[in-house]
């Protein structure tokens, strides 16, 4: 007899949902199809990026984290994927910032033992670390929206691509990455004096 009357006051007493559930921007089955889409390129162009998987894989997570836990603005609905990618070349960036100030006398002293090393093949990898960091220092002073479109491009995104994820314009991606491209070349000129023509 009172099973009824319980039943009846449970069903019209709000659900409580777990913290993120009202927020939560993507259903969960597209939310799977999603990662198992985007996963590992955002995993391989953070790697580029930052040149460490492991952290890559983790700011990679953190970014299908935000995904999940937060409420997009309607605009970033239309693209979920470019809004993930932002995101996670956002997160990148900050990492690469903060990992620039605080390791850069470590890197600096690794780099000055590497480099007396005999070995042919040694010596090209000190070459090719040395470069790599070069391209990381200079891609932190540029715009995050021009540092995003460089990397997109390295990692061979087509011009298309790069609308999409970057949310412009189609017809202004090629002006905007020649500007990113005549930034970085300048930014780099500034900072070490000679021209990289292949920094990325």
């Amino acid at each position: 007899m009172l099973e009824g009357v319980i039943q009846g006051i449970q069903a019209s007493k709000p659900t409580r949902q777990e913290p993120g559930a009202t927020s939560r921007s993507i259903s969960p089955q597209a939310f799977d199809e999603l990662f198992l889409r985007t996963y590992p390129s955002i995993v391989g162009i953070l790697r580029r990026m930052l040149g460490d998987c492991g952290r890559a894989e983790e700011l990679s997570n953190e970014a299908f984290l935000r995904l999940y836990s937060t409420a997009l603005p309607s605009c970033a609905k239309q693209n979920v994927p470019g809004w993930l990618y932002r995101t996670a070349m956002n997160l990148g960036i900050d990492d690469l910032r903060a990992r620039m100030r605080h390791d850069r006398l470590e890197r600096e002293a690794s780099a000055a033992a590497a480099s007396n090393s005999r070995n042919d093949d040694g010596l090209q990898l000190l070459l090719r670390a040395e470069k790599q960091q070069r391209v990381r220092a200079v891609l932190t002073k540029l715009k995050p929206q021009w540092a995003q479109l460089l990397l997109l491009r390295a990692a061979g995104h087509s011009y298309r691509e790069l609308a999409e994820e970057l949310q412009l314009s189609p017809g202004s991606v090629g002006t905007m990455l020649m500007r990113a491209e005549a930034s970085f070349e300048k930014c780099y000129l500034e900072l070490f004096g000679e021209k990289e023509s292949e920094a990325l």
